[in-house]
């Protein structure tokens, strides 16, 4: 598909399909609830005929999103998947990331792929650490932020509480686009602000939807469905946000200042259709994006995407790697062949797939907010743009800083090729930074993590899927800076105290300190020395394998 055949009809089915997209990824601390969320979105989606446990107990499904074997076993979401299903006509891509804060990075390559995020909080807890961490990068990209108040069923804070401390801990105006009549176990539903009805839910079997019933006020009165005091107070309340006066303004939604507010239970299925029937009102569709070549429309007629996320071994029996592409311009399609900006090669993308936690299959076309699944022998890497036509590229995808260093010990010389292959795929994928000694003598890598339970994964992911039993060693260090003028100027400032210097997978200085007082006397000792938490994103280098 080439720009200059693109027709009037075509340009017309490609506006009409972004226009029945939408993308999201959920952003929460562990344990808001993030996982059984996702299953009743997908319930609702019909996507699932029954919504599973995260801990599942006898008979009770496993939830769909986890299907690493060590996410069953702990009840964590480790790895980030891409569920699509359909909903009341249109398509909706949900891009389901880790739930641990160690695997934080994983979160922010998949928000690079989002249009809209959704903040999931517990109603008892209100903002937590990993949701504010969150919250900044899609701050920084601005990222329009829908809020899902989880488990109003049980005893939580008042809910004009939990708005007050978004609004002054986030800096981030709120519109509850709903309100509970009750909590915990008089939780009874929702008043829509919109249209003033209420929307009443009724415990449902577990993992099936709930049952619901819409009245008005003078129904719900008429009727008793409502204990009077409950209704009485949500709508004093209502009074008040009315006081306030503030619109719900959809500029000011899609430029990340505002946040529609909804109220729920994802586990009793209280307030999941509600919210997802208003998302779809409300939410973003597939945005322009920023390229080399400048903004990038969806509805440029020529193919364009990036690679967000590279998972190996998601089916063990066939060993395979795939690429996680989000398609930000134009139709794919497949049999299609694409320039590969970064190497400047030709690709034929013959077995492109449709993903749905680790079920796939083939898909034969797809759309601005899609992603698709791309076999990759080796050739993707995290940040790299395929495009049809004139040249372009996206921005890349940057690394964060790791916070805890060890070497990766393989003791047995005679599985070296094994242990080889495995640490350099999972390197790609980004399970884990790799970073070498400036020693060439010292072969073994250096893992370089945001959190513990990375490092624990790529042990477990080198035995079970590479046939490798290793040993870690921790190196004692907490702090990780690049040097922005490479090997010139670490050379230029001549011996440094109190640091250890690595090299990255691109061969780029990076200085370990124990402390962070030790990061502040090599500043002051010089400084001239430009350093950077973030890891300068990488355009056209090949990495160094081991």
């Amino acid at each position: 598909m080439t720009t200059s055949s693109t027709t009037t009809p075509e340009l017309q089915a490609l506006a009409e399909a972004v226009a029945r997209r939408r993308n999201f990824a959920i952003i929460s601390h562990p344990d808001a609830g993030k996982t059984t969320l996702t299953e009743k979105l997908l319930l609702y989606g019909g996507a699932i005929q029954q919504a599973g446990a995260v801990k599942a107990k006898g008979e009770q499904r496993k939830v769909t999103s986890d299907w690493m074997e060590l996410e069953k076993q702990r009840g964590i979401s480790i790895t980030s998947t891409v569920l699509q299903f359909d909903y009341a006509g249109n398509t909706i891509n949900l891009l389901d990331t880790p739930g641990h804060q160690d695997f934080s990075e994983d979160t922010y390559r998949t928000l690079a792929a989002a249009d809209n995020a959704v903040m999931l909080e517990d109603a008892a807890k209100g903002l937590e650490p990993q949701t504010r961490k969150l919250f900044e990068v899609c701050r920084m990209r601005q990222i329009p932020i829908f809020t899902f108040i989880n488990k109003m069923d049980r005893p939580g804070r008042e809910p004009l509480d939990l708005l007050d401390e978004i609004e002054q801990q986030l800096g981030l105006a709120c519109w509850p686009v709903n309100w509970p009549i009750g909590s915990g176990d008089r939780f009874r539903g929702v008043i829509d602000r919109r249209s003033h009805n209420l929307i009443l839910f009724q415990r449902a079997e577990r993992g099936r939807a709930s049952e619901e019933k819409t009245l008005s006020v003078q129904q719900a009165r008429e009727t008793g469905a409502v204990e009077a005091e409950l209704l009485d107070q949500a709508l004093e309340e209502l009074e008040l946000l009315e006081g306030a006066g503030a619109d719900l303004d959809l500029e000011l939604v899609h430029g990340g200042e505002l946040s529609p507010v909804f109220f729920g239970s994802a586990m009793t299925n209280f307030g999941v259709r509600p919210f997802l029937d208003a998302f779809l009102e409300l939410a973003q569709r597939p945005a322009a994006r920023p390229s080399s070549a400048g903004v990038i429309e969806p509805i440029r007629p020529g193919f364009s995407g990036f690679v967000f996320k590279l998972q190996a071994n998601m089916d063990p029996r066939h060993r395979d790697r795939v690429a996680f592409v989000r398609v930000c311009s134009g139709k794919f399609e497949k049999d299609m062949t694409v320039q590969h900006a970064r190497t400047g090669r030709a690709i034929r993308l013959s077995r492109p797939q449709k993903l749905f936690g680790q079920d796939r299959e083939v898909v034969d076309d797809a759309y601005p907010g899609d992603v698709i699944g791309l076999n990759n022998p080796g050739m993707f890497a995290i940040g790299d743009t395929l495009y049809v036509g004139p040249r372009i590229e996206y921005e890349g995808i940057p690394c964060f800083t790791p916070e805890l260093f060890a070497w990766l010990r393989n003791p047995n010389p005679s599985a070296f090729k094994s242990f080889r292959k495995g640490v350099n795929e999972l390197r790609e994928e980004g399970a884990v930074q790799i970073l070498y000694d400036i020693d060439e003598s010292k072969r073994d890598p250096i893992l370089a993590a945001v959190g513990q339970l990375q490092l624990e994964v790529v042990q477990y992911r080198l035995e079970h899927e590479y046939g490798v039993q290793t040993r870690l060693e921790p190196l004692g260090f907490s702090v990780a800076r690049w040097v922005l003028g490479g090997w010139p100027a670490l050379e230029q400032v001549g011996r440094i105290f109190n640091c250890k210097t690595v090299r990255d997978a691109w061969n780029r200085p990076v200085l370990l300190f124990k402390n962070d007082w030790n990061l502040g006397q090599l500043r002051d000792d010089h400084p001239d020395l430009e350093l950077s938490g973030v890891a300068p994103v990488v355009s056209g280098v090949e990495p160094i394998a081991l």
